[in-house]
């Protein structure tokens, strides 16, 4: 019995595979540029907040350093108006500022007399 005769098919082809690669480039191409375009923004991103932090708290540091510098200021005042509180003369002299006078002395005004506020350098306390 003879058996009718069939085309065989033909082998695949080692192109077709390489075609569809070649066919999806393009779409790789633009998902490729898209991510990249993304990574550009977002890194534009991250540098304008980096710069932004860096500004920000380079003022608040110097502020900040500002502040410290009169409380140091302050505590100097302080410490030296409590060493000066222990001082006969310190306390003499502020006393006759405020208008005393000793136990011995003789008062004398003079129409001419200069005030206290004259006398006597205001001190600032904090």
């Amino acid at each position: 019995m003879l058996w009718p005769m069939t085309v065989p098919d033909p082998p695949p082809r080692k192109d077709s595979g390489r075609w569809r690669q070649v066919q999806r480039l393009p779409l790789t191409l633009m998902l490729a540029s898209l991510l990249v375009g993304l990574g550009i923004v977002q890194l534009t991103f991250q540098l304008g907040l980096m710069t932004y932090r860096t500004v920000t708290w380079s003022r608040e540091t110097q502020a900040t350093l500002a502040r410290v510098h009169g409380l140091e200021r302050d505590v100097r005042v302080l410490r030296d108006a409590q060493q000066a509180a222990y001082d006969p003369a310190y306390l003499e002299t502020l006393a006759r500022c405020e208008g005393y006078v000793g136990e011995r002395e003789q008062v004398i005004v003079s129409p001419d007399a200069p005030g206290t506020a004259e006398n006597c350098a205001p001190v600032r306390l904090p």
